[in-house]
């Protein structure tokens, strides 16, 4: 179920029932419905913006079936749009198929590394349902025995994203913690202001964080180094710190 691109990046304040789930209005007698139907109390209301489903005030689902995934970047953005305009915690289900399959990895990197999102894979709609109603069921029994419902930073501490942020330079294990867990996601981390990036965590001059004279290069500039950035990055970073440069360099490398 593709979303249009003309719909609100983030919907109206969603207030969920204990127990229940909010459903995007265009799920209705869709194959996830009807299986949620009889296990789990299911309401549907329009105005959800990008979001598909809603498990509580702070939690939602957005899921990308295998059309969207062979159909182009739509997804993409879609997700991407999501992340800048909310602060839910987001779980993207994906459906991996067969003829999916070949989109996986670029899809687990958007949503894992960039966009520091929970990516949940599923061969179908049937199974989708089913870990709908496993996720609502731990939900209402006890927040801390859900994984996918974790703090952010703890989430994150898998070891692809934390070798990620020790590829930039002048951190290592103790700084590449203290970010995670300060940013909340690489995504958020490359966003930071460098005073934020200064005063916080990395100390860095301001000389070391600000763009090279040629801002056309997509370079930026560093003592000793200068990291160029993939084009196909360009859209999801601001591209104004080494931090994102490293980040979107490694990315592309493994």
């Amino acid at each position: 179920m593709t979303t249009k691109a003309n719909f609100p990046a983030a919907g109206a304040s969603v207030v969920v029932p204990y127990g229940h789930v909010v459903g995007n209005e265009k799920w209705r007698g869709s194959e996830i419905a009807q299986r949620l139907q009889g296990k789990i109390k299911l309401i549907f209301e329009d105005g959800l913006g990008l979001v598909d489903f809603h498990l509580s005030n702070k939690i939602c689902i957005l899921y990308i079936s295998e059309a969207d995934l062979v159909a182009g970047d739509d997804f993409k953005r879609r997700l991407v749009r999501f992340r800048n305009a909310n602060s839910l915690g987001g779980i993207v289900i994906v459906e991996r198929t067969q003829i999916s399959d070949q989109y996986f990895i670029a899809v687990q990197k958007l949503v894992v590394l960039e966009l520091g999102m929970v990516l949940l894979p599923v061969a179908n709609q049937a199974e989708a349902s089913q870990l709908i109603i496993q996720l609502v069921r731990e939900q209402s029994k006890d927040h801390n025995s859900n994984p996918f419902l974790r703090k952010q930073c703890s989430q994150l501490l898998e070891p692809s994203v934390f070798r990620t942020v020790q590829q930039i330079p002048g951190v290592g294990k103790t700084k590449a913690l203290l970010l995670l867990q300060q940013f909340g996601s690489i995504h958020r981390l490359c966003n930071a202001s460098v005073e934020e990036l200064e005063g916080q965590i990395l100390k860095k001059p301001k000389e070391c964080l600000t763009h090279s004279p040629s801002a056309s290069s997509n370079k930026v500039q560093s003592p000793g180094n200068i990291y160029s950035c993939p084009n196909d990055f360009l859209p999801l970073f601001p591209l104004c710190k080494p931090v994102a440069q490293i980040i979107t360099q490694t990315m592309a490398s493994s």
